[in-house]
């Protein structure tokens, strides 16, 4: 399957990582995923995901700053962020952020496979 979708997670939790990746694979996406946003705009254009998942605790770069910084890159700009957090202000943080869209965590595996597929439709 040559279009297989890429999918990238940054979260500092890696019970979070290993069940995104659990699900994600199974839905028959490739997944990377990283538990820090050091070096976010190498780590992205390393991959060029089609999607990426950002944690909004993560260790030195936060996840609203990852995010800036991806879309204010040109080359990754286009790529659709999905924030996700356990924050109650999640809406306003992907908003600060400049995200596509938002998952709260936690997160069921039906919505996190509904939002992929249509960020990625």
């Amino acid at each position: 399957m040559a279009d297989t979708k890429k999918v990238f997670v940054f979260d500092d939790n890696r019970d979070i990582l290993d069940l995104c990746t659990f699900i994600l694979e199974d839905a028959g996406y490739e997944i990377r995923t990283s538990e820090s946003a050091n070096d976010i705009e190498q780590q992205v254009a390393a991959y060029m995901p089609d999607i990426i998942f950002m944690d909004n605790w993560l260790p030195d770069l936060g996840g609203i700053q990852a995010t800036k910084a991806i879309k204010s890159n040109p080359d990754l700009k286009h790529i659709p962020v999905i924030y996700f957090s356990a924050n109650n202000d999640i809406s306003a943080l992907a908003d600060e952020a400049g995200a596509d869209s938002y998952l709260s965590k936690p997160f069921d595996i039906a919505s996190l496979e509904d939002i992929v597929r249509k960020h990625l439709s």
